[in-house]
């Protein structure tokens, strides 16, 4: 087998990889960088769906990879408070959390982002949805928001990617990572990976790249991957909570109050009867709901928010959190498992109900669709019946707190309110490692989303920074 070989290996060229490389950078560290991408370089990152009106089913996605990962291709949002994404402050400290969330933000601010702050100039207003959250019993968080923009996330990031380039990193585009070199004699210690070309008519043989250090950051799209890889190599882990939810769409009237206040409104209530998380996640004002492609021909939703291009209606993602006990430790795989059976009743598409359907115990008819004053911004999601899929806890969950959120903003609950399902996040299996992100592998570290200790570009970002300037 062929070897090549680098001082610092990235699996992966989402926020964490790439801020892991800029950290290296910043440092005037001089040493050979290799990252090694299963996607596309920013430039050739495009939907085709945006010409044929439907999923072609691209392999892999174009959505969830390629150069800035899956996040910065829906939304492209960065929370800038240590309060949202993920558990990463339990890890390093709240200090050294918002420290470096603001070391990042002046980062994305040098590469171009928006220097307009969401959410903060209007504390009346605020404090006014805060109150009708207490009284449904839900929790604002209200986070300061960047919001990128999905069309102008590209651009900076392609400034990002040039930047990498001119200063010498190795980017490995369209090439897959099959394995991790994990020498067992003695102490276990990682030695690089093994990857593969994959260029269509191109794809070779798998070959080696030794390395000094490894740097998984696979994403969402790639946590099923690394759970094998803990398994197969003991890598010390963790199952964590798994999120499984829908995501809703209204009409922005409904929405105006929050989405001009707030921008993202962040919800956070535990509904009887069985008293999980539940809250909001990714909030599109005037946004449109999307579809992403995962291995396995797994269709789930999402959501996308441009800067320039906008629609009549809102989205966010309702997602419940459940931890499993033992002996069950696969989350991951439950939650593909439900994906799945979604998918089926959709014929392989994106499942769309009225909220009113649920609660009359019927499917929803395209015919009724047409009558709605929300018209989906996903035309290709197939009318049906969620409930028939989603587990009834995760149904039930939803359904309370959808009911509770109404309470804080009239009309969310209308009958023609539209739930889109699957939404899953993958980051259920948790890496255990310590401030430094070291794993029970030496020359060994996970950062990001699937790592399971972030959710979100931000946090995923900050954990790449502290990981390159650490290295």
């Amino acid at each position: 087998m062929e070897t090549k070989r680098c001082d610092v290996l990235i699996v992966g060229a989402g926020p964490a990889g790439i801020f892991c490389a800029l950290g290296l950078l910043g440092r005037g560290v001089a040493r050979h960088i290799t990252i090694v991408e299963r996607g596309l370089p920013i430039e050739r990152r495009s939907c085709p769906k945006e010409r044929t009106g439907r999923c072609v089913g691209c392999n892999p996605c174009r959505i969830t990879t390629g150069f800035s990962g899956a996040g910065a291709f829906s939304d492209g949002k960065l929370s800038l408070s240590y309060e949202v994404g993920g558990d990463l402050p339990e890890l390093i400290g709240v200090a050294r959390a918002q420290e470096t969330i603001d070391r990042c933000d002046r980062i994305y601010l040098d590469f171009g982002a928006d220097p307009r702050v969401e959410g903060i100039e209007h504390p009346d207003e605020i404090a006014r949805i805060r109150r009708r959250a207490i009284r449904a019993g839900l929790k604002l968080v209200d986070c300061p928001i960047r919001h990128l923009g999905t069309e102008r996330a590209q651009r900076l990031y392609g400034r990002i990617q040039h930047h990498l380039v001119e200063a010498g990193v190795e980017m490995l585009f369209e090439h897959e990572c099959l394995d991790l070199l994990v020498d067992d004699a003695g102490h276990k210690a990682c030695m690089g990976a093994v990857v593969r070309d994959v260029r269509g008519s191109a794809s070779g043989e798998p070959y080696r790249i030794l390395a000094k250090e490894t740097v998984v950051a696979v994403g969402r799209r790639g946590a099923a991957w690394l759970a094998r890889m803990c398994e197969e190599h003991g890598i010390g882990h963790e199952p964590g909570p798994m999120d499984m939810g829908v995501r809703v769409e209204v009409r922005n009237e409904v929405m105006d109050d929050v989405n001009n206040v707030l921008y993202e409104s962040k919800l956070v209530g535990y509904p009887n009867p069985f008293r999980d998380k539940v809250r909001t996640f990714c909030q599109n004002p005037g946004g449109f709901v999307s579809q992403e492609n995962y291995d396995g021909r797994l269709a789930v939703v999402n959501g996308h928010s441009y800067k320039d291009k906008k629609s009549n209606n809102t989205n966010l993602a309702v997602l419940a959190t459940q931890h499993f006990r033992e002996p069950f430790d696969r989350p991951i795989a439950y939650s593909q498992q439900v994906g799945h059976l979604v998918n089926m009743l959709g014929a392989g598409n994106i499942l769309v109900q009225r909220f009113g359907d649920i609660l009359d115990g019927k499917r929803t008819w395209l015919e009724e669709l047409t009558r709605s004053n929300v018209v989906p911004t996903l035309p290709d999601a197939e009318p049906g019946d969620i409930t028939s899929a989603l587990p009834y806890r995760t149904m039930t969950d939803i359904v309370e707190f959808i009911k509770a959120v109404d309470l804080v903003v009239p009309g969310f609950a209308a009958e023609e309110t539209l739930l889109y399902a699957p939404e899953l996040k993958f980051y259920s299996n948790r890496v255990r490692m310590d401030v430094d992100f070291n794993t029970s592998v030496e020359r060994l570290h996970c950062l990001g989303d699937s790592s399971g200790w972030t959710r979100g570009l931000m946090m995923a970002s900050v954990m790449g920074l502290l990981m390159g300037e650490r290295l």
